[in-house]
Formats: C-alpha cells, sequence, structure tokens
C-alpha cells in the first residue's frame, strides 16, 4: 500500500523565527503580500509583530483582518475581492486556526476562480491549480494549521460547519515562533492545547494510520502531555514545547486524517460558537472510550505516552481505560467540562447535531464504524 506525505517546503521552528519572514518571501521572488490576520490579533499587536518585519525589509503588503472566529464563506469571499484589490502575488496567514484556514480558502480560490462560491470547496474538491503561494505564521500552539492541507469553514445561512480536504493548499513556508504565542489568554492555551492533543490521539488511532505518522502522533501525545499544564500556566518552555507537539502532529494528522472527535466537535461550533479545542476536549475522552476495542493496543500506547506509569503489566482493557481515564484527568485539571450540558448545548438540537457529524467528512476515519442513530446516542450520553 502506498503512502502519501505532504509537509510545508520549508518550515522555520524557535524564538525569533519571524526575522526569516522577509528573506524567505523576497528569495521566492514575490513582491506584495495580503496578510491575512484577524481584528484581535491586529488589534494587540502581535500581527505588527510580523508586519515590522516586512516595514523594515521594504516589502509591500496590505492588511486584511476581517475574519471572524468561525471563519465564514462571507470572510473568504471578501478575502479573495482584497487579494485582488491590492495587487499581490502572496499571501501571509497570522493567527491559529481561523486566520490560517481563511487564507487558505483565499489562496485556493484566487487561484482557482471557478470555486468562487466556496461551498464548492468542501470535502476533497477538484481543484485544478495551487493555492496563490502562503506563508503561515502560527499564533497558537494547537491547530497545526500552517502544516495541514486541510481547512473547516462555517457555512452560516445552514449553520454548519464544513472541512476542505485540498493538498494544493499546503502552506509553502510556516514559521512557528513561540514568541508570538506567549501573550494568549489562559482560555485559548487550554482550547488550544486541547485541540492539539485530540489531534495526536485520533491521528494515532485513525484508520489511515501507519508507521511514520504514528511515530510524530505517539511523540506529539508524549510532549503535549507533559507541557500543557504548565503551558497553560503561562511557562514560556512549556509553550515552545507545545509549539512543537502541535506541529508534529500536524505533520501526521493532515497526512492520514481524524476521526469521530472532530466529526462531533463541528458542528458544537457552528450551531454554538463552542471553541473548537474545548468541544474536542468534552468529547475527547468519551469517543476513546466509544473506540476501544476496534483500537487494538493503541490506547495502551497513548497511555504510556500520557505518562501512565506501568501500562505493560496491565491487561488490554483496564490500558484501555487507563488512557481515557488519563485524557479525562488532564481535562479536568485544566477546567474542561465533561458533560455538554455545561458547554450549553441544548437537548433538543442532538438529532440534528448527530446528522451533521454523520455527514461530516472526518467520521470516515473513524476506527469504529458508526450510524447516525450511534452517534446520536453517544451525544446523548454525553449530554
Amino acid at each position: 500500500m502506498a503512502h502519501r506525505m505532504i509537509l510545508n517546503q520549508t518550515a522555520w521552528f524557535g524564538r525569533g523565527a519571524v526575522a526569516n519572514i522577509p528573506a524567505e518571501l523576497i528569495g521566492k521572488g514575490y513582491t506584495k503580500a495580503l496578510v491575512v490576520t484577524d481584528p484581535t490579533l491586529a488589534r494587540n499587536g502581535v500581527a505588527r509583530r510580523v508586519t515590522d518585519h516586512l516595514d523594515a525589509a521594504g516589502f509591500a503588503y496590505t492588511v486584511f483582518d476581517d475574519v471572524s472566529a468561525n471563519p465564514t464563506i462571507e470572510n473568504v469571499q471578501a478575502g479573495v475581492a482584497a487579494f485582488v484589490a491590492a495587487g499581490a502575488d502572496c499571501l501571509v496567514g497570522i493567527g491559529g486556526g481561523s486566520p490560517q484556514d481563511a487564507c487558505k480558502a483565499i489562496g485556493i480560490i484566487a487561484a482557482n476562480p471557478e470555486f468562487a462560491d466556496v461551498r464548492s470547496l468542501e470535502g476533497e474538491a477538484a481543484t485544478k491549480f495551487p493555492s496563490v503561494p502562503m506563508l503561515a505564521v502560527a499564533t497558537t500552539a494547537g491547530t497545526a494549521s500552517e502544516v495541514t492541507i486541510n481547512y473547516v469553514l462555517t457555512d452560516t445561512a445552514q449553520q454548519r460547519k464544513f472541512v476542505c480536504v485540498d493538498p494544493h493548499d499546503i502552506p509553502v513556508v510556516a514559521i512557528i515562533d513561540p514568541d508570538l504565542m506567549d501573550g494568549m489568554p489562559h482560555s485559548l492555551r487550554v482550547a488550544t492545547g486541547m485541540d492539539a492533543l485530540t489531534h495526536a490521539i485520533e491521528g494515532y488511532t485513525t484508520l489511515a494510520a501507519w508507521e511514520l505518522t504514528d511515530v510524530l502522533h505517539l511523540k506529539a501525545i508524549e510532549i503535549i502531555a507533559a507541557a500543557l499544564p504548565a503551558a497553560a500556566r503561562g511557562d514560556a518552555s512549556a509553550v515552545e514545547k507545545m509549539a512543537l507537539g502541535q506541529y508534529m502532529a500536524g505533520m501526521g494528522f493532515s497526512n492520514v486524517g481524524l476521526g469521530l472527535v472532530h466529526a462531533m466537535a463541528h458542528p458544537l461550533g457552528a450551531f454554538y460558537g463552542t471553541p473548537h479545542g474545548i468541544a474536542n476536549g468534552v468529547l475527547l475522552p468519551h469517543v476513546m472510550a466509544f473506540n476501544g476495542g476496534y483500537t487494538g493496543s493503541k490506547l495502551r500506547d497513548i497511555a504510556k505516552a500520557m505518562g501512565v506509569k506501568n501500562t505493560d503489566d496491565l491487561p488490554l482493557v483496564q490500558a484501555r481505560q487507563a488512557a481515557v481515564d488519563a485524557v479525562a484527568a488532564l481535562g479536568h485539571s485544566l477546567g474542561v467540562p465533561s458533560r455538554l450540558r455545561d458547554i450549553q448545548v441544548v437537548e433538543a438540537d442532538l438529532p440534528a447535531l448527530a446528522a451533521a457529524a454523520y455527514a461530516d467528512i472526518c467520521r470516515g476515519g473513524n476506527p469504529r464504524p458508526v450510524s447516525e442513530s450511534d452517534i446520536l446516542t453517544l451525544f446523548r450520553a454525553i449530554f
């Protein structure tokens, strides 16, 4: 069986990595960028820490910061118009998942205008041309959007999120600079950290997982589990470790897919605006337990990576439960709720949430086959 791996051409890691942005852009022959970010990063000075380097190098750019927390079809269409109006030949995405996802869609449509409706990008769209060249600057330690071929958009008219998977959207250059992550508020550190952990765990157990991605995911679980509590408290060295761990998880799951946690989390964001990482954190231990018997010995490996002692001595059923308990305990220690009712989910919406989760592309990677009624039963159990 052949396995495909798609990664950035170049990635810079470590404090001060943003200083390499002008040289990367100029060295590739680009002349003007559309900088895509969100209002918060534009207002709090984080985006300026990137554009200051562009200013110093005399590199031309226009800023587009009309990206919402769950980027919408309208955000993307406005961004495409801004790219054309700017006369830009490259993109610089600054942010967590939302600006990066919007930036990917802008770049794809600018190069493939027949997808200007945006909705037609859902799933594995048959785009013909690579995205406008994109340099992705991560400002959170969680989404790994800077290294993935996936992006998620929100259709507000239909109250749904949809996932786009396209090898043409991979950023040419990724910048993972923890200096840009230190100022994250506690809630964002927790949410993005739980997102990263979910990426690593689902990537390890998804149906398409294989030896190379297994190595990446297991090490990512180990790094994230050890670093997240301190990173949530603002420890600078732990933030740096989270930056690496989340990128490693992205290297893996981007190429093998995810599973039911993400399929169930996406409609929570579309219906209620639930932060994606928090939705994942609520769902993750429950879905792990649901999938347990279909994951072989992988939950034992996860328990070990989470720091559980003597996992090799435990019967497999107990080892699986130890992994579930370790993830639940980590979430509890960070203040992540354990029930859907605690994040304002409405019980009457559960059937619609289950239908949306069943239709989500991530569901296909789940190790345990599921029907829509299975998902509804699981939603009710977690409620």
